[in-house]
């Protein structure tokens, strides 16, 4: 039972665990692997080294397990083995070399499973000194020399280096100790040749020391070529040169080739002898060579001929420096010459291409410049040696035409503002002046095409007429421009708000207009405001310099004060001033109102003469019936002033009626004023 637990508590485990290995008769696991350096990471150069690998595997039951281990230098395999055993896996590496250098790591794989192992860098130092050798130590001029440069008991990738002190010979890498190389020395005399090499051990590399010096003696060959060249002094253009090249102290003719060149111009060949005849020219170089190769041997004899010029290359002028389009022109060509070879007359010149110019004299030609670019070239001529100048391009100018002239932008008054002068044609630079009446303001230059542009400021709109423009790019012409015509902006100003009906006629349901005029240049832009409002009531652009603004049926909301702006092209803002507006009651209503109040007044008055009429009845007819017979009462109208007190007695004023109690006694007519006696009442009997 035991067993059983046991045996399924490990495939229960093998299950989750990937370096386990479970099959019907056998259960393993890899539990690690370890990579070794014996003795040392670091060694020097001839150790016995030893790369040990180490596995720890643990397995169920009595058969030996199959284990193949790998060994890897970088990412290359170096060695590989099988064993059956536990035992650890060795690599010997006897007596080191610096190729050994590198990164090591060790892998194991039993039945599929693998594990690999950290890595280990192997650091091995110190490179053998290199040895040059030479087939022989003497050679012929040309002759190949066979070196050979071994790096003793070195292995692995290296490059090789040989050298005659500082430059490289030859290089190139093998997989052996040892390099074989060929070369010939193109110099006679004794030369120092060394040899070094370099172990190459990816990434790094490691360089050796310079090997022994060898002294190398090259000898030159007797053979020589010659040159001769008839004549040798005062050689002029045009006269014949006889030209060979030859051999000296010839041994055998084998393998040998001659070469005749002028410059990099080959003339002629041949193997033993070379002989050329030309013209001599001093436009063509005064070099000449004679090259002899005779296998890798190549030996070469120079000269140089001085060739004096019969004329020289002609030269090609223009007179004026700057002519305009069918104006007058003069070319000119001319070389100086050789007097004692050549006379003057037996120089000709003549023009390329042909043209419409005539010969005046020996290289002069005269005519009308054509209408558009022309190349010319001189061509001198004498003995056979044709010479040719340089090209002349002749680019005729072209006049300027008449300036337009205009503003630019517009033309406000009072404020700067600038006019353009430009032509159409004409060639650069063009100088433009401005003119007021015939005074010039001043000049502008342009070299590029572009209008000139013044800035002048004017105070009356008619001195805009008065100006104009000169142009002028160094022809006798100086065309003018027309005078002038541009529209003149004037700012506004005196701005009036005007109101109709006039103010104090103003009623509800009227037709309001607020005319707004201003003195400027139309277009103007008008905008009424109310106070107390940011946003205007009504914007309008007229070309007239006044318009107006319509309110229709007038309430009394529309009582206020109101004010307009004006703008025009001249960007001055100017304000009426404010106007205040009082709507008034409409006539049907005060009419209305009006005959209210008279109603209420006529009711009034009817009112109050009835109350009076009735109480003076009711105090007449107390007066009947009074218990005193002999007193009577009299109604006296009395107007009396206003402000005026009573008088002594007992008086009782009752608006326009006075009564008087006389008390039973008659007054007398000469105490009372006039305007009483004559309505005081008669006593009766």
């Amino acid at each position: 039972m035991g067993l059983l637990l046991l045996l399924t508590s490990t495939l229960l485990s093998s299950y989750f665990h990937p370096g386990i290995m479970v099959d019907a008769q056998r259960i393993f696991t890899i539990r690690d692997i370890t990579l070794s350096i014996e003795p040392s990471t670091d060694v020097v150069r001839g150790t016995n080294v030893t790369v040990r690998c180490k596995a720890i595997v643990s397995s169920f039951g009595q058969e030996v397990l199959s284990r193949e281990y790998t060994i890897y230098k970088g990412n290359n395999k170096v060695y590989t083995k099988n064993s059956s055993t536990s035992e650890d896996l060795l690599y010997p590496l006897p007596d080191a070399r610096v190729s050994n250098t590198g990164k090591y790591h060790c892998r194991i794989n039993i039945k599929g499973e693998e594990m690999n192992s950290r890595v280990e860098k192997l650091t091995v130092t110190g490179l053998s000194k290199p040895v040059l050798h030479l087939d022989k130590d003497v050679f012929s001029e040309g002759e190949e020399i066979m070196a050979t440069c071994t790096a003793p008991g070195e292995t692995g990738s290296i490059f090789f280096y040989l050298h005659e002190g500082n430059n490289v010979l030859r290089e190139g890498l093998v997989n052996t100790n040892h390099f074989e190389t060929k070369f010939r020395f193109s110099r006679v005399g004794i030369h120092g040749i060394h040899c070094k090499y370099t172990v190459i051990t990816m990434p790094d590399s490691f360089m050796s020391n310079e090997s022994n010096i060898l002294s190398v003696s090259v000898e030159e060959l007797s053979i020589k070529p010659v040159l001769e060249i008839f004549p040798q002094t005062k050689i002029y253009e045009g006269d014949p040169l006889n030209i060979l090249c030859t051999i000296r102290n010839l041994a055998r003719p084998d393998n040998i080739h001659l070469y005749l060149s002028q410059g990099i111009k080959l003339l002629s060949s041949g193997n033993t002898k070379v002989n050329h005849s030309i013209v001599a020219l001093a436009s063509e170089p005064g070099d000449f060579e004679c090259r002899l190769e005779m296998g890798n041997v190549a030996k070469v004899a120079a000269k140089t001929v001085l060739v004096t010029e019969l004329f020289s290359v002609p030269t090609l002028t223009m007179s004026p420096a700057e002519v305009f389009q069918k104006e007058r022109m003069t070319l000119t060509c001319k070389s100086e010459i050789a007097s004692e070879r050549l006379n003057r007359g037996e120089l000709i010149y003549t023009l390329e291409p042909d043209s419409p110019l005539t010969p005046l004299a020996p290289g002069v030609f005269s005519g009308k410049a054509l209408l558009y670019d022309f190349n010319y070239t001189c061509v001198a001529k004498a003995k056979g040696i044709v010479k040719r100048s340089e090209t002349l391009t002749v680019c005729p100018k072209i006049s300027v035409s008449t300036p337009k002239i205009s503003v630019e932008g517009k033309a406000v008054l009072g404020q700067p503002f600038k006019i353009r002068c430009q032509s159409d044609v004409g060639s650069l630079p063009i100088n433009y002046t401005l003119l007021k009446g015939y005074d010039q303001l001043g000049t502008i230059s342009v070299r590029l095409p572009q209008p000139a542009l013044f800035t002048v400021t004017i105070t009356k709109p008619e001195e805009i007429k008065e100006y104009m423009c000169e142009a002028k790019n160094n022809h006798k012409n100086a065309p003018l421009s027309q005078r002038l015509n541009a529209t003149v902006i004037e700012p506004l100003m005196g701005l009036t708000l005007t109101v109709t009906p006039h103010l104090p006629e103003i009623s509800e349901g009227d037709h309001l207009y607020l005319i707004c005029g201003t003195k400027g240049t139309p277009p103007v832009t008008f905008k009424w405001y109310r106070v107390g409002k940011e946003q205007p009531l009504h914007t309008t652009t007229s070309e007239k310099n006044n318009t107006d603004y319509q309110v229709p049926n007038l309430s009394k909301a529309h009582s206020g004060t109101y004010y307009c702006e004006a703008v025009n092209h001249a960007n001055n803002i100017v304000r009426s001033e404010e106007v205040t507006i009082e709507v008034r009651l409409a006539l049907w209503k005060k009419a209305v109102i009006g005959g209210v109040c008279l109603l209420v007044v006529s009711v009034l008055v009817v009112g109050s003469v009835l109350y009076f009429r009735s109480k003076r009845a009711n105090d007449e007819e107390s007066s009947v019936v009074s218990s005193e017979p002999d007193v009577e009462y009299t109604e006296v109208v009395h107007p009396q002033p206003a402000g005026t007190a009573r008088g002594a007695g007992d008086h009782h004023d009752y608006g326009s009626v006075v009564y008087a109690e006389l008390n039973g006694k008659q007054p007398e007519i000469g105490h009372h004023p006039p305007e009483v006696r004559n309505h005081l009442p008669v006593p009766v009997d």
